[in-house]
Formats: structure tokens, sequence, C-alpha cells
């Protein structure tokens, strides 16, 4: 089985079947990479481009392992130091780049609706790796592979999404992703914080809860979202310790969750804020495992993108 488009946009497009698809993929991609074998040459020929208009660390290194684990050759887009500066559009980077013969393009822009834009115009596979506020279709698979691996089923878990649910690319992945394999979320932050519209359209199984002591309470993973310092400027919140004393995750607030209970988070971390020190490095955490997991759903989605027929 091949997924169905020649792109990967969001999750909401995806079928439950193809979120396993790529989940099950990826399994061997981890086993052989965090082994004795570091690459493969399956996309050997391939050219991956990384076009990014907002900085990142994590994803852009991890699109970059991924594809040279996989054999591909990577080119990184400056875009501080392109063409980009000189008022080019991007649909005129893109069919650039496609031009020169590239096989894919990683995309992460500021506007929400970007990668789309790009897909409909070009005719090389896009990956979307975060547009807008709209989806990180990515980071929300490896947050399911992280869960699948720790737990193995998804239906039934209790997910809590905590934090700026309202412009968070992250928890709008999540949501599609945990809601089609059979999960319970509740989405938890300040009013402003927490679209009501996101409880009304994935009915039942997504609750809102202001109060993070009652949200935690039966949690089987916490995913904690950063708090960006806009935010504050906006008015949306107080000030950063009234934040923190209202829905930072700390030890004390952990243990009303379950025992075993996971706590995600998909970086960078504003330690002191969202989330405390001693939660960020403890037994409960697997943030740092989520890094790992990135680079195998990455090679997983580049691998099942070369085969697709579209």
């Amino acid at each position: 089985m091949n997924l169905k488009k020649k792109d990967l946009l969001d999750l909401q497009s995806l079928s439950k079947e193809e979120i396993e698809l790529i989940i099950e993929t990826a399994r061997p991609f981890k086993k052989l990479f965090t082994q004795s074998i570091k690459r493969v040459p399956t996309l050997r020929g391939k050219t991956v481009a990384l076009l990014f208009y907002e900085p990142s660390t994590r994803t852009r290194i991890s699109f970059e392992v991924a594809a040279k684990r996989l054999s591909a050759d990577t080119v990184d887009l400056a875009v501080s130091t392109s063409s980009v500066q000189k008022g080019e559009s991007l649909i005129d980077t893109g069919k650039t780049l496609e031009a020169m013969k590239v096989d894919f393009i990683v995309i992460r822009h500021q506007e929400s609706g970007a990668a789309e834009m790009l897909s409909d115009k070009l005719k090389v596979h896009i990956v979307n790796a975060g547009d807008g506020t709209h989806e990180h279709p990515t980071q929300g698979l490896l947050d399911l592979f992280t869960l699948k691996e720790k737990r193995g089923d998804i239906k039934g878990m209790n997910v809590v999404i905590l934090g700026d649910i309202a412009h968070s690319r992250v928890a709008r992945s999540n949501l599609w992703a945990l809601t089609k394999l059979g999960a319970k979320v509740t989405l938890c932050g300040p009013e402003a914080l927490v679209p009501q519209e996101l409880g009304k359209m994935f009915g039942k199984q997504v609750r809102i809860e202001h109060d993070i002591a009652k949200a935690v309470r039966s949690a089987d993973a916490i995913n904690v979202l950063r708090i960006q310092k806009e935010r504050m400027m906006d008015g949306l919140i107080p000030s950063f310790p009234s934040y923190t004393e209202q829905f930072g995750l700390t030890s004390k607030i952990l243990k009303l969750a379950k025992k075993d209970c996971l706590v995600l988070h998909p970086g960078p971390m504003n330690r002191g804020i969202e989330i405390s020190s001693d939660v960020a490095d403890g037994s409960h955490s697997v943030i740092l495992e989520q890094v790992t997991n990135g680079i195998a759903v990455r090679m997983a989605v580049l691998y099942l993108l070369a085969g697709s027929k579209v």
C-alpha cells in the first residue's frame, strides 16, 4: 500500500489506514538507524530541497538527516540570503527548484495554505513542515508514533494537549491523528487560547477544560505546547508567571495524572514557563525520544511519497 497523494500537506485529509501505514513504515527505519545500519540506498539519486521561511532547528535537521539516511541528496535553501529577499514569490521559488529537477520540496512557511499552494502548481512531491496555524503533519505523526511505541494502542487513550491551542499547528495535526485512531483528547489552556469551535468540530472525542488539575486527571499522556512571547504582547495572557501558575506542567500537577503518564513537547521548550525542568527531564518525559522518532517518521514519509501512484 502507498499513500494515495503525491504530497503530505496535512493529516486531516489522510485516512486512518494511511496514518497507520506511515507509522508502521517508520518502525523498521527506526530499528535500522538506531542499530548498526546508518544509511540505506532507497532514495539514491533523489534530491530533497529544504525551503524554510521560518526559523527551525529540529524539523529542518530531522528532515535533512532522514533524507541522507535514505541516501538522497539535500539542498538547504537559505531564504534569508536567497532571491526571496528581492521579492521573488513562493511559486517562482518553487518553480525554480522544480526546474533544477529536485524530487521533493519540504516547506515551512508562516502563511497557512502555503504548502497546498505549491502542491497545486508543482509536480514535485511537497511535504508540509508547518504552515502558519494550519498543520504540522510530521510532528503529529511522530507524536503518534511515540505514543504507539510506548502504549501499543491509541484507541481509548486520554491525551491532554496543554497550552496555546489557538495558534498551534501541532495541536491541530495531533487532533486529527489522535481522534482518527480513537483517542479521547482534552484541550486545556486559557480561554483566550482555546477555540471553542475545535471542541464542536470533533464532537464527543474532544473536550475543553480550563482547569489544569481537572484536565490531567486520568491522563495517559500530556502534550505540552510552547508559549510564544508574542501572546503576552497581544494581551492574550497577562504575564508569564501568571500563565505558569495556572497552566504550567509541574511535578505537583503531573502527580494528578496516571502513574505512567507520558509527557511530550514539540520543542523548543520554555523551561520554567509551560513546563518545569524536573518534568522535562524526568522519568515521564519522552521528549528526546520524540526527536529520534521524528527521523524515522520523516524517512517513512519520503519513502512512501517516492513510491506513490498519482
